[in-house]
């Protein structure tokens, strides 16, 4: 295991509490600073159930736990009886190979609950679950025990929110669902959802480490402030001997940025299994063969072809970007399914690309298709492209029930992994739950609406929800950076509407999206013509070892820092409003930097006047402030590197 990896233990202490009938039923934990605590006990002649405290002040009521059982019956019932308590306080480390920072503190107090029913009838006899609480969140699973038989069985899971909410929730490949009242919603929805409470208390609900069952959704209804998980598969699934559930996270944050920056997921998820070695996995910026199709410069038009792809990798290998993504049909038409994934159309070329690259220091990630993807067999596919030295998969349009696509992401997560693969999930997939720390090759996927896809939802305010919805739950690949903006319709093969957002705000969004792979959609010629921004490109050099959320509000605007080995970079963007920020520039420590900074030019608009810029350079101190300019659905970008 690569020791960038592992984590070590600081501080543990354990009790363990053997509990009689006639002692109390009422279970508390607080997260280690304080400002959260949870209780724990059974509802009057029902149900067991759990409140949450956030500052002493009442934010989750009496929310219903466990499973509802064919029979009728509850797990747990409140004939169910806490039997042992075991409760730990953990101080650690955990120093990721790649992420949002370089070192990420794990502090959280533990209870974990044996349960056991005083019916001897009952079905079930036993049950376990587990609670943490950490300064940003809390998290509870189920464990049952590996005696028993299988059972007919639905999730009871509820966040009972004790004030009416404003809710965002994801909603695929559409703009978000919300801003809306959570007692105004009466559907089923998709998991995560950020939650408003009040000006100074935002929540995330989601989940982390699901490896089996259906991915979480959630059922709401009119005039409820409830949250309760919805089984996609029907009323009962199996629940069976030995299950353990995923958590059940709710994100605690003072501002919507510090949901933004919570590691929460990724450390509910196990560390990487001892003998894998992840060294290989480096994150960073790659380029991308499909949106350059048919765009011209000088007489040359660029195609999916290895003309255009050796020009693409000459330019990657001169910026310093370390990949190029080749997408659909390089081994025929993705859709049939006779186009072979090893032995297709372009797989000689392909090839001759490989050991291009290679010379040159460039990596290159091949697409597969699902239709290939199960056509062929998987692994000797997977194992044929990490022989010819490719540096990733992109799998799009995976099929199946959202159960079955959770196990064949993990299965091809691990075959990559074998293969030394980087991997990037697109179309519809499984949402993000902390994998990217079990395993670091799984470095983005496309949970959110790309903004080149589909323009009639992707707007500048789309941008600035989908990063305090979508980006909470893990790396995600939204394929902004795209510098070709002028008005009507361009070469383009695919999506030829030109983008609504000005270049400014294109360059900013690359810097404030998370994601293991940066995927860039121009050609060489159109970041060549802005040089301020393509320095400001080139300098996002990852893993960082610092991210930070400055500022902003869902729907309205953010403010990104992220820090390399030798730079310092701040991005801002906006929607569709004009504003005016400032910029303090606490997060500079001692010492006197060069600043670069490039916002939105004179009149500058994301659909009438895009291309227009503004740059200076300018020494700062971190006692400085910036002001910021940023036209509608603008931004800004800032680059800060130390004056020796």
């Amino acid at each position: 295991m690569s020791l960038r990896l592992k984590s070590w233990m600081c501080l543990v202490l354990f009790c363990v509490v053997f509990v009689s009938c006639s002692d109390s039923q009422r279970v508390r934990l607080d997260s280690p600073d304080g400002t959260i605590s949870f209780e724990m006990n059974a509802l009057e002649g029902t149900s067991w159930s759990y409140r949450v405290k956030v500052d002493n002040r009442l934010v989750v009521d009496a929310s219903r736990m466990g499973y509802g059982l064919a029979d009728s019956c509850f797990l747990p019932d409140a004939d169910w009886k806490i039997v042992e308590q075991t409760k730990l306080s953990v101080s650690k480390e955990w120093k990721p190979l790649w992420g949002k920072r370089s070192v990420v503190p794990d502090q959280y107090n533990q209870v974990n609950l044996k349960m056991a029913c005083q019916n001897p009838q009952a079905p079930i006899q036993q049950l376990t679950i587990e609670c943490r609480l950490y300064n940003d969140g809390l998290a509870f699973r189920y464990l049952i025990p590996e005696e028993g038989k299988e059972m007919e069985a639905v999730e009871l899971t509820q966040f009972n929110l004790a004030s009416d909410p404003t809710a965002w929730f994801y909603n695929g490949e559409q703009a978000n669902y919300g801003p809306v009242n959570l007692s105004k919603v009466d559907a089923v929805r998709p998991s995560n959802v950020t939650l408003k409470v009040h000006d100074s208390l935002y929540l995330n609900i989601h989940e982390a480490c699901l490896m089996e069952g259906d991915p979480l959704r959630f059922a709401s209804h009119l005039g409820q402030t409830d949250l309760v998980v919805a089984s996609s598969a029907g009323v009962f699934g199996k629940l069976k001997p030995g299950y353990t559930s995923a958590w059940r996270v709710m994100m605690v944050g003072r501002t919507p940025g510090t949901l933004v920056d919570s590691h929460l997921l990724e450390l509910l998820n196990p560390s990487p299994a001892p003998d894998m070695d992840f060294s290989w996995v480096k994150p960073g910026v790659a380029l991308w063969d499909w949106r350059i199709n048919g765009a011209q410069w000088e007489g040359f038009t660029y195609t999916m072809s290895y003309p255009s792809w050796t020009r693409m990798v000459d330019f990657a290998a001169e910026l310093g970007f370390p990949y190029l993504v080749l997408d659909a049909n390089w081994y025929g038409p993705e859709f049939e399914k006779e186009s072979d994934p090893i032995n297709g159309e372009k797989a000689n070329d392909v090839q001759r690309l490989l050991a291009y690259a290679r010379e040159k220091g460039v990596g290159i990630w091949l697409y597969l298709n699902d239709v290939g993807g199960r056509k062929f067999p998987i692994e000797k596919t997977l194992k044929q492209y990490g022989d010819w030295g490719a540096a990733g998969v992109k799998y799009g349009f995976m099929s199946g029930t959202p159960e079955e696509k959770n196990l064949w992401t993990q299965r091809i997560t691990a075959l990559c992994a074998e293969n030394h693969l980087l991997v990037d999930f697109h179309d519809g997939p499984v949402h993000p739950y902390g994998q990217m720390r079990t395993w670091p090759n799984a470095v983005t996927r496309e949970y959110c609406h790309a903004q080149l896809d589909a323009h009639r939802v992707f707007v500048p305010s789309t941008f600035c929800t989908a990063v305090f919805v979508n980006m909470v739950a893990g790396p995600i690949d939204m394929n902004n950076g795209m510098f070709d903006l002028r008005q009507g319709p361009t070469t383009r093969v695919d999506e030829n509407q030109p983008v609504p957002s000005t270049l400014v705000a294109e360059a900013a969004r690359t810097l404030i999206v998370f994601s293991g792979a940066t995927i860039l959609p121009d050609i060489p010629e159109y970041y060549r013509k802005y040089p301020s921004l393509l320095a400001f490109l080139s300098a996002q050099r990852m893993p960082w070892r610092e991210s930070r959320t400055l500022a902003g509000e869902i729907g309205q605007y953010i403010v990104m820092m992220r820090q390399t080995d030798e730079a310092f970079l701040v991005a801002a963007a906006t929607n569709e409003t004009a504003r005016t920020l400032s910029l303090p520039l606490s997060f500079l420590p001692e010492g006197t930097y060069e600043a670069l900074v490039v916002e939105d030019g004179v009149d500058a608009h994301y659909l009438t006047n895009r291309e227009v810029l503004r740059e200076k350079t300018r020494q700062v101190v971190s006692t400085d402030t910036l002001p910021l300019q940023l036209a509608p659905g603008g931004g800004a970008c800032l680059l800060f590197r130390p004056i020796k």
